[in-house]
C-alpha cells in the first residue's frame, strides 16, 4: 500500500511550476505591488530571521518559487487555515495537500522539500551523540518528525554502551488509533545492531500523549524482553501535538 507521507513516490516533474491565471503584466513582469511585497518579504526574512515572520509570510517565501507569476498570499492563508500552523503544512499528507485548490505538483515539491530538510536537519543534531545529555535536541527531533502525522507511527532508539545514538529504526506505522508492535523483533533489532539500551517512541494523532492500557502493556513486554538480553529500556515518549509524556517521568518504568 503506497504511503501519503511518501514523497518519493511521487511522479513529480524536474522542474514543476504551478500556475493560477498569471497576473503578470504583458510584458512578463510581476505588477509593481506583487514584486514589491516579494521584495520586502525577502528583505525582512534575511534581516531578523524566520522569527520576524508569521507563520503567512514564511510560508508565503516558499511558495514563491513554486509559483512565480502569483500572488500566493490567498493561498498561504488557505493552507494555514486547511492544516492549522506552519509545522501541519509541511507534513500534512500529499494527497491531502493536492485537495486545497491552487496547490499542484510545484507547491507539493516546495513544501516536500522543506520538511525533508528540517527532518534532516534535526536528525543530525542527535544521531552519533550522547542522548541522555542532548534530551532537548531529541525531543525537538520526535517533535519534528512525528508530532504532526496523521496515523500513528511507532520508532525505536537503539544506544551503544556510552548511550550514543547509532540507529534510528521505524519499527511499524498504523492506524489513527493503533500501531502493533511485537517485543521479539524490537529485541532480536536489538541484538543484531549489538545495541545497549533502547528508547522507545510513538505518536498519538489525537494530540494527548496519555498512554493507552494497550501502550502500559506493549511497553512492559518490551522491556522483559529486554532486560532478559541484558539491554536496558531507559523510555518510552509518547508525542502529542505539542507537548510529550515520558514513561520514566511519569513512573510506567
Amino acid at each position: 500500500m503506497s504511503d501519503p507521507h511518501s514523497f518519493s513516490e511521487m511522479p513529480l516533474p524536474l522542474f514543476p511550476v504551478d500556475e493560477a491565471p498569471t497576473q503578470a503584466l504583458p510584458s512578463g513582469k510581476l505588477p509593481s505591488y506583487i514584486a514589491d511585497h516579494r521584495k520586502r518579504l525577502r528583505a525582512r526574512f534575511l534581516s531578523g530571521g524566520a522569527q520576524a515572520m508569521p507563520d503567512y509570510e514564511l510560508l508565503e517565501l516558499v511558495l514563491f518559487r513554486a509559483i512565480p507569476r502569483q500572488d500566493v498570499k490567498p493561498l498561504a492563508h488557505k493552507l494555514l487555515e486547511t492544516f492549522g500552523d506552519f509545522n501541519g503544512v509541511l507534513s500534512a499528507p500529499i494527497i491531502r495537500l493536492r485537495d486545497v485548490k491552487g496547490v499542484g505538483d510545484a507547491v507539493v515539491t516546495e513544501l516536500k522539500v522543506v520538511e525533508a530538510a528540517a527532518h534532516r536537519l534535526a536528525r543530525a543534531r542527535v544521531m552519533q551523540r550522547h542522548v541522555l545529555s542532548g534530551w532537548d535536541a531529541l525531543l525537538d527531533y520526535c517533535h519534528t518528525t512525528m508530532a504532526h502525522r496523521d496515523t500513528e507511527q511507532f520508532r525505536v532508539l537503539f544506544l551503544d554502551t556510552k548511550n550514543t545514538l547509532i540507529a534510528d529504526e521505524e519499527q511499524a506505522r498504523g492506524t489513527v488509533n493503533h500501531v502493533p508492535v511485537y517485543p521479539r523483533e524490537v529485541a532480536k533489532r536489538a541484538l543484531e545492531l549489538n545495541a545497549s539500551a533502547l528508547i522507545l517512541v510513538h505518536n498519538h494523532p489525537s494530540g494527548d500523549p496519555t498512554p493507552s492500557e494497550a501502550d502500559i502493556t506493549m511497553t512492559d513486554q518490551i522491556n522483559a524482553a529486554a532486560q532478559a538480553l541484558g539491554i536496558t529500556l531507559h523510555d518510552h515518549l509518547i508525542i502529542g501535538k505539542s507537548r510529550e509524556l515520558s514513561f520514566r517521568s511519569e513512573g510506567y518504568l
